[in-house]
């Protein structure tokens, strides 16, 4: 049987830990997610605008499968600065892949990026974008508890016409498999009906966790007309995830289980995975669970992946605050 862990956070997940920062003048902010020694990830990307750092590494085929942290960011290309300094923090604890002992360790870091440069805020940064300092206190503020909303990558965030933000959710089982999502909504597409307030992904709640509004049971015309998503020539979407679990896999089988999870943004967001959306989900396993994977694992993990995805994703847009001219959904229907 599987159920919320204790913080319902993708900390839930045995050693990792989430640190978040924002610049509130800039209107932005990071998020790291840093991951215990030897975890592998994979990575899939279904979004027709990504903006990553190191993917092209996760490919189940590649050298290294391991990851010492991803990095999560507002601010498009710039955002991507923020992995360099999260890599050079880590790098000094002694973390990285080493092809052999007398050379210098490597952190590996991917990264993914929105797009909130026209969200609101200060973009004017002069000549030293705010992101690299962003990584570094995000690195350092590194918890098993954080908030959710207004915070990290999903600072600056905009779900269609409503407030986005940062989401987290996770399931644990009682043998012991963990499994959490954590994700950033700057989304193209609308969360929830916009003329009740409803989730999407309403079936997925559980305990309330997005304001027991029930289910929606009709798609709004607003959907095909665009007025309740970011507007039809809009270029600065992207929603951006990581799942973790203790479940050993093999790279292979993370990349599976992300490729399934983003049936949790389809239910969640409606439309999904447009031109001018960077959507992209990374899959990371600890390898910390003591029972063997099976097939049958693999598809009940690529499930629960999909529902912490949905779930995580409702809960960014619920817990968000309005913040500069976007209203939020806390205002709009609560």
């Amino acid at each position: 049987m599987f159920y919320p862990g204790e913080k319902n956070l993708i900390t839930d997940v045995d050693n990792i830990l989430v640190g978040n920062a924002e610049d509130n003048i800039v209107g932005t902010g990071t998020t790291v997610l840093i991951t215990p020694e030897n975890s592998i990830a994979s990575a899939d990307i279904r979004g027709g605008a990504p903006g990553t750092r190191g993917v092209g590494a996760l490919n189940p085929y590649n050298l290294v499968d391991t990851v010492d942290a991803i990095v999560l960011s507002g601010g498009s290309t710039w955002g991507l600065e923020a992995a360099s300094s999260s890599a050079n923090l880590i790098g000094k604890d002694g973390k990285g892949f080493r092809s052999s002992p007398e050379i210098k360790n490597v952190p590996m870091v991917p990264a993914a990026i929105l797009f909130d440069l026209n969200n609101g805020g200060n973009k004017d940064w002069g000549d030293e974008s705010p992101y690299l300092n962003l990584g570094i206190k995000a690195t350092e503020n590194a918890s098993t508890d954080f908030n959710l909303g207004n915070t990290g990558a999903g600072y600056g965030a905009k779900a269609g016409s409503l407030k986005g933000g940062l989401g987290s959710s996770s399931f644990v089982s009682d043998k012991g498999l963990q499994i959490g999502g954590l994700f950033a909504v700057n989304s193209y597409g609308s969360v929830v009906n916009s003329q009740t307030g409803q989730f999407w992904a309403a079936t997925d709640e559980i305990d309330e966790e997005f304001g027991n509004k029930g289910v929606p049971s009709s798609l709004p015309e607003d959907i095909l007309s665009g007025s309740s998503t970011s507007g039809i020539l809009a270029n600065n979407n992207t929603t951006i995830g990581i799942i973790a679990t203790n479940a050993k896999l093999s790279p292979k089988e993370a990349k599976r289980i992300a490729i399934m999870a983003h049936t949790g943004m389809s239910r969640a967001i409606r439309p999904i995975h447009t031109p001018v959306d960077g959507d992209i989900i990374f899959v990371v396993s600890t390898n910390s669970y003591i029972k063997e994977i099976t097939f049958k694992d693999i598809n009940i993990l690529g499930e629960l992946g999909a529902r912490v995805c949905s779930r995580s994703i409702s809960r960014a847009i619920y817990e968000a605050d309005s913040l500069f001219d976007i209203i939020s959904w806390k205002e709009r229907y609560s």
